[in-house]
């Protein structure tokens, strides 16, 4: 198959492959979302919740008007932590329709700072929207999140720190809670020193790979840097149930990645499946079969987690 130009930097971004001398991929369009949305639905966009130098952190919120709060899922895009925005394709946009309240979120990239800047961006997301809950009709009690790849990654590191004080840079997180009460990450990386312990599509110890760009460093040579993104380093019996979904064709993030978060999860004792997609490769973005099935089983879960009694 013969590559244009316009796709090989998506290419190796979605590879996790250094993109320095590539053009930045074309901008997300938000239209397919919107296009999406049901009938009456409240569109919020580029609502400023955090700030880094220059940057702004902006997060879109969309509901149904509802005389009761509703619950929240948050949605982290993947990219390599490194391209990518909150406009990309949103999967879950369909719970707006199930009466939930869905924002999507934007965060530094690692070209912009390296770890932990996006994570710091992404507990002060979840703490701007709890604070200010009642502004967008929102449950306070009832906030879950979701992501691929990358995304996948900072929801599950969202899902397991929420009970410490890590990662609280920004000022907002002093003044709400950013702990979640659900969380479904989907294909990401758990333990980057495990990456290549199982069939994998790349050396993730080069410099040039998405986790060493991430953590300004190849990831051999910082071990300790390794443990501080690593979600299984946080897990503790208060951490919320997990929904984790993966597909065992996954080369890209090998599937021992969730295999190894849901064990360490069991072991503490926090509820957690393991949803394995057969036949099912990296990521679940892409509308079509594969992506409703996935999205119809994560809806259960959070109906689950939050209608139940409601």
């Amino acid at each position: 198959m013969k590559l244009t130009l316009k796709f090989i930097p998506i290419l190796l971004a979605a590879l996790g492959v250094a993109t320095a001398f590539a053009a930045e991929p074309k901008k997300d369009d938000p239209q397919p979302i919107l296009d999406r949305l049901p009938k009456g639905a409240i569109i919020e966009r580029d609502i400023v919740y955090a700030t880094n130098g220059d940057r702004q952190m902006l997060l879109d919120v969309y509901r149904l008007p509802s005389d009761k709060p509703l619950p929240l899922v948050i949605w982290i895009y993947g990219g390599a932590w490194d391209w990518g925005s909150k406009d990309r394709s949103n999967p879950i946009i369909g719970l707006v329709a199930r009466g939930y309240a869905v924002s999507s979120i934007s965060y530094t990239k690692s070209r912009e700072e390296i770890f932990p800047a996006v994570i710091n961006d992404c507990r002060a997301a979840v703490s701007f929207l709890r604070f200010h809950a009642a502004r967008y009709n929102l449950d306070p009690n009832r906030f879950g999140a979701a992501g691929e790849s990358s995304g996948g990654h900072l929801t599950a590191l969202l899902g397991t720190v929420g009970d410490t004080e890590e990662f609280t840079n920004h000022p907002i997180t002093l003044k709400a809670s950013s702990a979640l009460q659900a969380v479904s990450p989907w294909c990401g990386p758990t333990d980057f020193l495990k990456l290549n312990d199982v069939k994998c599509a790349q050396d993730y110890s080069k410099k040039t790979s998405a986790p060493s760009r991430l953590l300004g460093a190849p990831i051999k040579e910082v071990p300790d840097k390794c443990r501080q993104a690593n979600p299984i380093t946080y897990i503790s019996k208060n951490d919320p149930p997990f929904f984790i979904v993966h597909g065992d064709r996954d080369f890209t993030v090998p599937l021992n990645q969730s295999e190894l978060l849901h064990a360490a999860l069991q072991k503490a004792g926090v509820p957690s499946t393991l949803h394995i997609v057969k036949g099912g490769d990296h990521g679940f973005s892409k509308v079509g079969t594969t992506q409703e099935q996935v999205v119809e089983k994560v809806a259960e879960f959070f109906d689950g987690q939050f209608k139940k009694g409601k």
